[in-house]
């Protein structure tokens, strides 16, 4: 029998005018051998950290049991319609982030340890932390993409205004290290993340971007050409699924418009980066739209996300709360502050539902974007009230490429290291190393034991 049906590469793009649109997983990207015996390509295993500060209340976080996830906590129960779907973890600590003599503060030392595993500290003359687990990933895979990680955010400590210069807000503003004194800063504004990811790869001034605003098009308008002689090989099937892919990108750049034109209305003096919502929900859907975009599109298949920054003072004023989230999680067991923390990080964890509903709800092949990848959401601390760093909140929401066995509360020994979990999720995403940070060794996340 002769195969005659040509394979179209993984990483074909669009192009046009300095633009360059990745693709979704189609069908006739498999070879045609493999298709025709019925054996699909593999999708690719995508790993994002979802970081959010001040620690969380844990009363009503943790479920009162183990074993197969059954009803959530109320800060949980935004996520109870993806339990399936979810790995719940306790006892993970980060003994590296607790207080030392080094000025760093705890919070500056529970974000800079998250994902390096080392006690970062304040010397004389620089800040040092360490290169971070989603760095070590980068380096062995990132040829394999466009971009071998992208780092972004949802605030800046100098917005803020909350944060004290230098060493205290490198380490609170960054989630990803390359080095032991370098941070990667998160892009924060929508515009700069869809520019970086469809156009040549360059992060634009405000100003560049303002004097293009008069005239500027839909990057979809750019590969209008390339778009076309695609869609005249495809099937039926990947049609549909190219549709949807660019529909989902132009509704990006429509929401874009639309929060900088009302952030023009608003306040067209306000000193903060250009385009990002008011909105804390808007603005968080559009960048895990485009996370979501990027991974789809095998852009990248490492991500840090640092929702808010760690000793943030942000109001949510959307959900009544005109106090700064960080005073109230020093709540002295006052009810009332309880009660605002508690809201705040249920708000947190029902944008998060929506994120993993959106990965769930796109295909590759016979599984989902969301099973295909590892998307871990939690913080650096527990008990923000006194600054624990045990018993960190942590889940794991995708299957890892049909690695990790979801649906279940797995509860480790006291004082397990979050660098286990490092250490397994990095050999799931191909790198294999014997030492991370304070790691003992991995955590099984494959089976009950």
């Amino acid at each position: 029998m002769m195969i005659t049906r040509k394979t179209l590469p993984r990483r074909t793009f669009l192009r046009g005018m300095g633009a360059a649109v990745g693709l979704p997983f189609l069908d006739a990207m498999v070879p045609a051998l493999a298709f025709s015996q019925a054996r699909l390509v593999k999708p690719p295993v995508r790993m994002a950290f979802a970081y959010v500060p001040n620690g969380i209340i844990m009363n009503d976080w943790n479920p009162d049991y183990e074993g197969k996830l059954s009803t959530f906590p109320r800060i949980l129960k935004p996520l109870e319609p993806y339990k399936d779907d979810l790995l719940l973890l306790g006892n993970l600590t980060h003994n590296t982030g607790r207080a030392l003599l080094d000025g760093a503060g705890d919070h500056g030392r529970c974000s800079g340890s998250y994902l390096t595993g080392i006690q970062v500290k304040k010397t004389t003359i620089d800040i040092k932390a360490g290169v971070s687990c989603d760095q070590i990933v980068a380096r062995h895979i990132g040829d394999k993409t466009r971009f071998p990680s992208l780092e972004v955010g949802m605030e800046d400590a100098r917005q803020a205004g909350d944060c004290d210069s230098g060493y205290s807000c490198a380490y609170t503003n960054n989630l990803a290290w390359k080095s032991d004194t370098q941070p990667l800063p998160p892009i924060l504004d929508p515009r700069a993340l869809f520019e970086r990811l469809f156009g040549n790869g360059r992060v634009l001034s405000a100003e560049a971007r303002a004097r293009q605003s008069d005239y500027r098009r839909s990057i979809l308008d750019f590969v209008n050409e390339d778009t076309r002689k695609l869609e005249a090989n495809l099937g039926p099937t990947d049609k549909r699924k190219l549709e949807e892919y660019l529909s989902s990108i132009r509704e990006v750049e429509r929401q874009i418009d639309k929060a900088e034109k009302t952030n023009a209305q608003i306040d067209p003096h306000m000193e903060k980066p250009y385009g990002i919502p008011a909105d804390f929900a808007e603005h968080f859907k559009l960048m895990t739209d485009m996370i979501t975009i990027a991974f789809q599109a095998d852009l990248t298949r490492v991500v840090t996300f640092l929702m808010t920054r760690e000793g943030t003072s942000r109001p949510y004023r959307e959900l009544d709360i005109a106090d700064g989230h960080h005073p109230c999680t020093h709540h002295q067991g006052k009810p009332e502050l309880i009660e605002k923390v508690t809201r705040i990080n249920t708000y947190h964890v029902k944008q998060v539902a929506g994120w993993i509903g959106k990965m769930k709800s796109i295909k590759e092949g016979d599984s989902t974007l969301l099973d295909n990848s590892m998307l871990v959401y939690g913080a650096g601390l527990s008990d923000g009230n006194r600054h624990l760093h045990e018993d960190l909140p942590t889940l794991i929401a995708g299957k890892g490429g049909n690695t990790i066995k979801t649906g279940r509360r797995v509860v480790y020994r006291k004082e397990t290291p979050m660098c286990n979990l490092h250490l397994s999720m990095m050999e799931r995403m191909g790198v294999h190393m014997e030492h991370f940070g304070d790691a003992t060794g991995q955590v099984n996340l494959a089976e009950i034991g």
